[in-house]
């Protein structure tokens, strides 16, 4: 399987947070579309299919993240 450059997983990361936190705070309709967007092109970037799973993958990807940081911590 083809993965996206490291770069390309950043750049989506960030606008995936970027985006969720817009969406969060004022629930546009522009701002769910193109976080639905880049949700979509996340899981296709890293083979996956649903969102944290592709976020997990895209960080194991990048030479900054250690293996730790990628925990799902629940509350």
């Amino acid at each position: 399987m083809l993965m996206a450059h490291p770069a390309v997983l950043m750049n989506l990361i960030e606008r995936y947070e970027t985006l969720r936190a817009l969406h969060a705070e004022n629930g546009s309709e522009e701002a769910r579309r193109r976080l639905e967007d880049v949700c979509y092109t996340l899981c296709v970037s890293t083979g996956t299919r649903d969102i944290d799973s592709a976020l997990v993958a895209a960080r194991r990807r990048l030479p900054e993240v250690r293996p730790v940081d990628d925990v799902l911590l629940t509350v």
